[in-house]
Parts: C-alpha cells; structure tokens; sequence
C-alpha cells in the first residue's frame, strides 16, 4: 500500500495533523518509521537518507525541518534522538552513483537502503516528499511537507543532515581548497568561485550543470 498526500489534503482525513503517528499507531502500526533525505541539492558528496522509529510515549521537543534549525540546535537534537532509545539507520549513496543513475533515484535508493535495515523492521513508512519508496512491500505513505508536522520524519531530517554534514566537515580535510565545511557542497558563490578557480574535485556531481560548465573551463585551460 503506497499513499502520495500534501499537507493540505491530510486536513481533511486528520483533525490534528500531529497525530499522524498516533492515529496510525491506534490501527494496529508499532513500528512507525520516519523518512527522510538530504543532499539533493548540492555539487558535490553524498545523498544521505534516514530512517528513524521514535520510542512510543517519548517526546522531543523542538523536532522540526532540519534546515529551519541552527546547526548547534541540530547537534543537540541529534544527541537527544539517539539518547532517547530510538532507532535510527542511514542510507548514503556517492556522487559517482548520483551521476549514473540520477539524484532523484539515488534519493529513493539511499532511503530503500536506509528503512531495510535489518534493525528497522518497520511496519509503516512516512516519507517526506512527493513519492513513495519503489520496489517495497511495506505500507507507506508520502507526505509534502511530513518534515515538518510528523516527528518520526523531522527526526530522520535531523539525523540526515547532522550526518552529511559531518561528511562534508571530513572532505573539507581532504580538498584544503574547497569551503565544504561551509557551503556543504551546495551551490553558493564561494563555492561556484572555487569550482572555477581550482576545477572540480574528485566527489562533484559531473552531471551538474556548474561541474559540467567547471570540467569545460578546465579542458579549455590546457
């Protein structure tokens, strides 16, 4: 069972959009898994997905979107998510991947990886976004916007970002040249500065326009 719904259409099967989990859990679901991914956007490194079981009857408080909060609150968040006894496993999938298959399958591949995962046994998905995950038989349900309303994926958002992050803080010691500590990879105008002065490095997404746009410059030069 596979279900797409926006925020807007939730309104009107659930009165209290923050019950989701709640509401599924009364019907029978006790392993709710959260999913959610991060790293669409950027040039280079990695796409990181998520997927997190919060304890039942455990509240965090402050969970939201994870780009909502400041990278501190994010850290802080992440130990309180782990502390809490819940269940957290990630999917990562490479540039190199990224370039071959494209980033919206490497998305979904990163979060098949991530809720399959032998501790997850999950008995229902809530995934962030507009599509379900394919070539799954667990029950799932797609929520635009579920980052910010359904806790079990704000957690997953939290526990994606924190770890990309500190993936990208490890690059930074690899490529000197790069700001990946920064910029994360994403396209600022530091980051595009840098593409075009030192070429792109060997974690860039060459099918990216302003790689692709870097990797001419550079035959050009020589």
């Amino acid at each position: 069972m596979s279900t797409i719904l926006k925020v807007k259409g939730l309104a009107k099967m659930l009165p209290d959009l923050s019950r989701i989990e709640s509401s599924l859990q009364e019907k029978g679901y006790d392993r709710i898994v959260g999913v959610d991914e991060v790293g669409r956007g950027p040039l280079a490194g990695p796409v990181v997905a998520a997927a997190v079981v919060l304890p039942i009857g455990i509240t965090i408080e402050g969970l939201d979107y994870s780009k909502k909060l400041t990278a501190r609150r994010r850290e802080e968040l992440f130990d309180e998510i782990a502390a809490s006894g819940a269940m957290c496993s990630i999917g990562i999938i490479d540039n190199c991947t990224i370039d071959r298959i494209n980033i919206l399958k490497a998305s979904l591949m990163a979060m098949r990886i991530a809720v399959t995962s032998p501790e997850q046994d999950p008995s229902f998905l809530l995934v962030d976004g507009n599509f379900t995950i394919p070539n799954i038989s667990i029950p799932q349900m797609a929520i635009t916007g579920g980052d910010a309303i359904c806790p079990s994926i704000s957690a997953a958002s939290i526990i994606a970002k924190v770890t990309r992050d500190r993936i990208m803080d490890k690059y930074q010691e690899l490529y000197p040249d790069f700001s990946f500590a920064n910029h994360r990879g994403y396209p600022t105008r530091k980051h595009i500065e840098e593409l075009r002065e030192y070429g792109p490095t060997d974690i860039h997404r060459r099918s990216y326009r302003p790689v692709m746009e870097a990797l001419k410059q550079t035959a050009l030069d020589f």
